[in-house]
């Protein structure tokens, strides 16, 4: 503690950043990731408990992983309200508010919504350069069979649906920023701050190896690579580290979390692209195509290289420091 009464955990010299820790808070880090994991776990144990023939099964299927993004959220409320870290600038601390700078955070939203599309086209492209998926730009088969003749219309109507369908997924990301919100509150909100006083790469490769094993439930079960190994969740932490840093840069670039909450709801809408423009029964190794695999690896390890070179990770807003009452 510090004579103006102020702890450690809350940058008590006037000459420090409001947003950042004077060191590692290891035991809140620890209980946090703790808490997420194992309500994670919780959220997914009646999938693990269902038979895959079950009627109620796609009902789990469809609703459970999505509340499972919110137990990142329920964290942060335990370490931000019982363990008290930060004790003060909560708000600010997480990126919640204030939005500042304004012009800055406000653009980075827009390009939050566009950015992960054109990034999961790009994975696109390199699964196609390298022989990993057919596509089908003509018949759009693999949406046919997608669609499990669902769509009762003239075939030649289907590419208008699937460019429509692609068209609208930066609205999709908005909506899907409600659930991304739950989870980037915790990995990007408070998490990294949190570690932020290791460095900026530990930081960032840390907490996105947290966020990748963070899936482990739902990944063994066949979810994101079809695979119920440990390989499939080896593939998820990888996934998770280059698209942590892209979504941490964007945190610690504009001090928000808006950006990345966005962004994140963004590829979770993206994601699915492949299955759209493919040709229906050609081989697919989504180890390789799925934009959390070695194609979106690929594509990421290129985009951080260029924020690298061009010294992109060295900027971050200098916040206002917080004013500590005298005596």
């Amino acid at each position: 503690m510090s004579d103006t009464g102020v702890s450690e955990y809350n940058l008590p010299k006037a000459d420090t950043r409001p947003d950042r820790l004077a060191r590692v808070p290891w035991r809140a880090v620890t209980i946090f990731t703790l808490v997420a994991w194992g309500l994670a776990w919780l959220v997914i144990l009646p999938l693990w408990l269902t038979n895959e023939d079950s009627p109620v099964r796609p009902l789990l299927t469809g609703t459970l992983p999505l509340v499972m993004m919110f137990t990142p959220l329920l964290a942060v409320l335990v370490v931000v309200f019982a363990l008290r870290v930060p004790r003060g600038e909560r708000l600010r601390f997480l990126g919640v508010w204030p939005l500042r700078p304004a012009k800055r955070v406000v653009w980075f939203m827009v390009l939050a919504t566009i950015v992960p599309l054109l990034l999961v086209a790009a994975t696109l492209g390199i699964s196609t350069l390298f022989g990993w998926v057919t596509l089908d730009l003509v018949n759009f088969s693999g949406f046919k069979e997608l669609a499990g003749g669902a769509l009762p219309v003239d075939d030649s109507l289907l590419g208008v649906i699937v460019i429509t369908q692609i068209l609208t997924i930066p609205f999709a990301a908005l909506f899907n920023t409600i659930p991304a919100l739950g989870e980037e509150i915790g990995w990007r909100g408070w998490l990294l701050p949190a570690l932020r006083p290791l460095g900026l790469w530990p930081a960032l490769i840390v907490s996105g190896v947290i966020w990748g094993l963070w899936h482990t439930p739902i990944i063994l079960l066949g979810h994101n690579f079809g695979l119920t190994n440990g390989f499939g969740v080896l593939l998820m932490v990888v996934g998770c580290v280059f698209w942590g840093v892209l979504f941490g840069w964007v945190r610690l670039r504009t001090g928000s979390i808006w950006p990345a909450a966005i962004g994140h709801g963004s590829l979770n809408a993206a994601g699915g692209l492949v299955f759209l423009v493919t040709q229906a029964g050609a081989p697919m190794d989504l180890a390789l195509v799925n934009p959390l695999g070695v194609s979106g690896w690929i594509v990421l390890a290129v985009i951080v290289l260029v924020l690298y070179l061009t010294g992109q990770f060295k900027h971050e807003p200098q916040l206002a420091p917080r004013r500590v009452p005298t005596a």
